[in-house]
């Protein structure tokens, strides 16, 4: 699965550490994501979505 977490983490000025901390998940998880080699549990898709104010099929496609 793609994703635009990279850009629009970018757009908040979020470095992937501080938003792996808003999430409460590790910054590897985050660069797993980014990089598409895991896929987000249903649940962490939903605060990723709530994170940056939009939906989730904004974000992941």
């Amino acid at each position: 699965m793609q994703n635009n977490i990279k850009k629009y983490r970018k757009i908040l000025k979020l470095d992937q550490k501080d938003l792996a901390k808003e999430l409460g998940v590790s910054r590897q998880t985050i660069i797993n994501i980014e990089g598409g080699k895991h896929d987000p549990s249903l649940e962490l898709a939903f605060k990723i979505g709530r994170t940056f104010n939009l939906r989730v099929e904004d974000i992941f496609f």
